[in-house]
């Protein structure tokens, strides 16, 4: 689909052949594609919907983004992300969307898509990251003496006992795209470790809640989301590598479908996605977002994640924010066992069990 907000995206499609139906827009996230919502298509398509999945700016085959690192990187801003979903779903004919359903990176897109717009989105499902509302403005400042400030956040963790970094800070930098593009063990291999590591398979993914955003508190995530300092990230997964027999015995992402995702990546390279932590990370980015503080998400709102998935709580307080600040009208929290960070992929019919019923409007 060409001209879409600069980008030609490449799309899959269920349930098109029939006009008018309603349509439900999925996002993917990091890192992802459209080929993650294999197993909604077919069913929200036999349910009566036209199911639209993008390769969102920065992935797969959708192209016209830059991908370079010095390039037009704040291109992949949170506003103009939204921009792009929404010129999609304007260019396919629809000045309305039953839902818009995002997992990962891509759920704060579908909340900002439903925060600013429900009058196209009339509902919204958010997957393991929750959204807790826009950040807010400084208020009653005027007469107040300012605080000193102390260490940042980084800084922090660079000061523990066993140094360690913030993985969305380590996406940022210059390296990151090489460390994953290049791994030592390559892209496949790379990729089998992430997925692994983050998913229900992994026996360390017991997640719970985090008292507060300090440096003690962030170093009780797991390493995929608080790294070592010395390590990349495919230094951090590698040490979490399933054997050959675990490999075999992944029945939700076996090594054919898992080569979908090394052959886009191998030929990409991860610079597109990594562009999207850069732009969370830039102050001036998040500043621009502060014009929306106080509002919420108006239309009915679902979350689903899986109950080993440690992104329920990698942002201390957003889980419980969401529950009416994020959210008025939050319908329901469904943490699904048997799957961790990947969970419309990893049990998609306990997904699709709620997610139908919902979209229905039951």
């Amino acid at each position: 689909m060409p001209g879409i907000n600069g980008l030609t995206v490449h799309l899959l499609e269920a349930g098109h052949e029939t006009p008018g139906r309603p349509a439900v827009l999925l996002l993917h996230g990091f890192p992802e594609l459209a080929y993650s919502w294999r197993h909604q298509m077919p069913a929200l398509a036999a349910a009566g919907f036209h199911v639209i999945a993008p390769d969102q700016r920065g992935y797969g085959r959708t192209t016209g983004w830059d991908a370079r690192y010095d390039g037009d990187w704040p291109s992949f801003r949170m506003l103009n992300l939204v921009r792009d979903a929404l010129g999609l779903v304007m260019a396919l004919g629809y000045r309305q969307l039953a839902a818009v359903v995002g997992h990962d990176f891509g759920a704060p897109v579908a909340a900002w898509c439903a925060l600013l717009r429900p009058d196209v989105c009339r509902r919204v499902v958010l997957m393991s990251a929750p959204f807790g509302g826009p950040p807010a403005l400084p208020f009653d400042i005027a007469q107040r003496a300012a605080r000193p400030t102390g260490p940042t956040i980084h800084e922090a963790l660079a000061a523990l006992p066993s140094p360690r970094k913030h993985y969305q800070w380590h996406y940022s930098q210059r390296e990151a795209n090489e460390d994953l593009w290049q791994a030592q063990q390559g892209v496949h291999d790379l990729l089998r470790a992430y997925y692994h590591h983050k998913s229900a398979d992994w026996p360390g993914n017991r997640p719970v809640p985090l008292a507060g955003w300090t440096a003690g508190e962030l170093a009780r995530l797991p390493t995929y989301y608080v790294m070592d300092s010395h390590q990349s990230m495919a230094e951090t997964v590698a040490r979490e590598m399933p054997t050959a027999e675990q490999i075999a015995a992944c029945r939700w992402l076996p090594d054919d479908l898992l080569r979908v995702y090394s052959q886009e990546y191998g030929r990409t390279g991860f610079q597109g996605g990594l562009n999207w932590y850069r732009c969370a990370q830039s102050q001036a980015m998040q500043a621009e977002l502060q014009v929306f503080g106080g509002l919420a998400i108006e239309v009915p709102a679902l979350f689903i994640a899986g109950a080993s998935d440690w992104g329920i709580h990698q942002k201390p307080g957003a889980f419980e924010a969401m529950q009416g600040l994020g959210c008025r009208r939050l319908q329901g929290i469904h943490l699904i066992a048997g799957a961790g960070h990947w969970v419309q992929q990893e049990q998609p019919e306990a997904v699709n069990q709620h997610l139908l019923p919902f979209l229905q409007g039951v």
